[in-house]
C-alpha cells in the first residue's frame, strides 16, 4: 500500500532546515512520504540525507514583480497536481497565500495547515511600500485562512488573539504551537562565560533592533563599562529590511561593537555570552531566545508579541519598550552589574524552555493537529 504523502512548503531551504526539519522527520517516522518544497539557497542537500524528497520552487522573498509571482503560483499549482498530497503545511506569508490557493485548484481534498511565523514585518513595517503589501496581503489571508479542512498555527498568544478578534481566522481553526521549539539536549546549561559579553544574534535586519543595540552599546561604553558588545549573524540581501554589510562594518570601525559573522555552532557561541539581547520590533517566537533560555542565559528583549512569550519580565529576563535605546542600555547595565541576577534568570529560563518549548513537545503538538485533520487517513503504522 502506498504511503500517504505530506508536502511541506517554506520560502527557502535554510529556513525549513533550521526551524522545522524535526517536523519532517516525525512525519517520515509516522509512515509518510515527505516532500519539502522551497526556494534554493544551497542548503537542500540535507533533505535527501534525511530521507525526504526536496523540490525546488521559484520563490522570491524580495520580489513584487507580477510575472515572477505568477510563476511562483503556477509552479505550486503544478506541484500540487503532481504530488496529490494528503497533507500540506505552509510556512511564511507567500507560501501560505499562494499554496492554499493552489491547493484549492489542484488538490482540493488535501488537508491544509498554515503557520503564521509572527504576524510578519509586512504587518508592522514602516518601510516604503509596506502599507501596500498590507493592503494586498490581509484580504488574501482572510480568504485562504478560512478554507475548509484547514488549521492555522500561531507561535504566540498575542498573534492568535489578534487574528481571531479581527476575523482573519475562525477561532475553531486557530491553534497555538510553540514556534520551532528548541533541542534542550543540544542547547543545555553552559556554565559561567569568561568575561562580560553582551550578544545580539540573528539575521541582520533593521527590524531586529540593530540600530538600538549599537546605540545602547555606545551609551554603555561611554559610561565606562568594560563589557564586549557582539553582533552574530549574516546579512540577508533578499530581505527588504536587511542591514547593509557596509553599515555593519562602519559600526565595527567605530569601535563600539564586534561582528562575528554567521556562526554554525550556536551552543558554542552562546557559551561566550553573558547576556543575550533581542530588541526586535516584531517577532513570531524568536528561536535565538529559546536557545538562549535553554542554555541558561539571561535575556533582554523588547516587550512585543513573541519576545514576551519566552521572556517573563524579572523572572528569566528583562523586557523593554521597542525602539528605546536608553531603556535597553539600562536593562543591560542592570544585568552586567549583578552576577547573581544573571544566574537566577538563567536557571529560570532553562526551566521555561524545557517545560514549554522543547522540540519534542512542539513536534507532538504539530502532529496532533495533523491527526485531527486527517482522521482515518492517518497511517495505520504510525505510533
Amino acid at each position: 500500500m502506498a504511503r500517504p504523502r505530506a508536502l511541506l512548503v517554506a520560502n527557502v531551504d535554510w529556513f525549513f532546515q533550521s526551524h522545522f526539519l524535526p517536523v519532517g522527520r516525525a512525519l517520515r517516522d509516522c509512515g509518510f512520504d515527505v516532500w519539502v518544497a522551497s526556494a534554493d539557497t544551497g542548503s537542500s542537500s540535507v533533505f535527501a540525507d534525511e530521507g525526504l524528497t526536496w523540490v525546488r520552487l521559484p520563490l522570491w522573498r524580495k520580489s513584487a514583480n507580477p510575472l515572477r509571482e505568477l510563476r511562483s503560483f503556477v509552479s505550486l499549482i503544478r506541484l500540487y497536481g503532481r504530488a496529490q498530497p494528503a497533507l500540506v503545511h505552509h510556512w511564511t506569508i507567500k507560501p501560505v497565500i499562494y499554496g492554499t490557493l493552489a491547493r484549492s485548484i489542484a488538490s482540493p481534498r488535501t488537508a491544509v495547515v498554515n503557520t503564521i511565523t509572527g504576524m510578519s514585518s509586512a504587518f508592522v513595517s514602516m518601510r516604503k511600500g509596506a502599507w501596500l503589501r498590507r493592503l494586498i496581503a490581509i484580504p488574501l489571508l482572510r480568504l485562504v485562512l478560512r478554507r475548509p479542512c484547514s488549521r492555522v498555527l500561531f507561535e504566540n498568544r498575542d498573534d492568535l488573539a489578534h487574528a481571531v478578534s479581527t476575523r482573519l481566522v475562525p477561532k475553531d481553526r486557530a491553534v497555538l504551537v510553540g514556534g520551532a521549539g528548541v533541542d534542550c539536549q543540544v542547547f543545555r546549561p553552559l556554565g559561567t562565560p569568561p568575561g562580560l559579553t553582551v550578544m545580539l544574534a540573528g539575521r541582520l535586519l533593521w527590524e531586529k533592533g540593530l540600530a538600538e543595540f549599537v546605540e545602547a552599546a555606545r551609551l554603555l561604553v561611554s559610561s565606562g563599562t568594560t563589557a564586549r558588545f557582539v553582533i552574530v549573524g549574516a546579512t540577508d540581501p533578499q530581505n527588504l529590511g536587511s542591514v547593509p554589510e557596509a553599515q555593519i562594518r562602519r559600526w565595527v570601525q567605530e569601535g563600539v561593537v564586534e561582528w562575528w559573522g554567521h556562526c554554525q555552532d550556536m551552543p558554542g557561541v552562546l557559551a561566550r555570552a553573558s547576556v543575550v539581547v533581542l530588541p526586535s520590533y516584531s517577532e513570531g517566537l524568536p528561536k535565538v531566545l529559546l536557545e538562549a533560555a535553554a542554555c541558561e542565559r539571561p535575556i533582554v528583549a523588547t516587550d512585543i508579541p513573541g519576545c514576551r512569550e519566552i521572556v517573563r519580565h524579572e523572572v528569566n529576563g528583562l523586557l523593554v519598550p521597542p525602539r528605546d535605546s536608553e531603556a535597553l542600555s539600562a536593562a543591560i547595565q542592570t544585568l552586567l552589574d549583578d552576577p547573581d541576577l544573571r544566574e537566577r534568570f538563567g536557571r529560570a529560563g532553562r526551566e521555561v524552555a524545557v517545560k514549554e518549548f522543547s522540540v519534542e513537545k512542539v513536534v507532538s503538538q504539530t502532529l496532533d493537529v495533523y491527526r485531527e485533520l486527517l482522521g482515518d487517513c492517518w497511517p495505520e503504522t504510525a505510533t
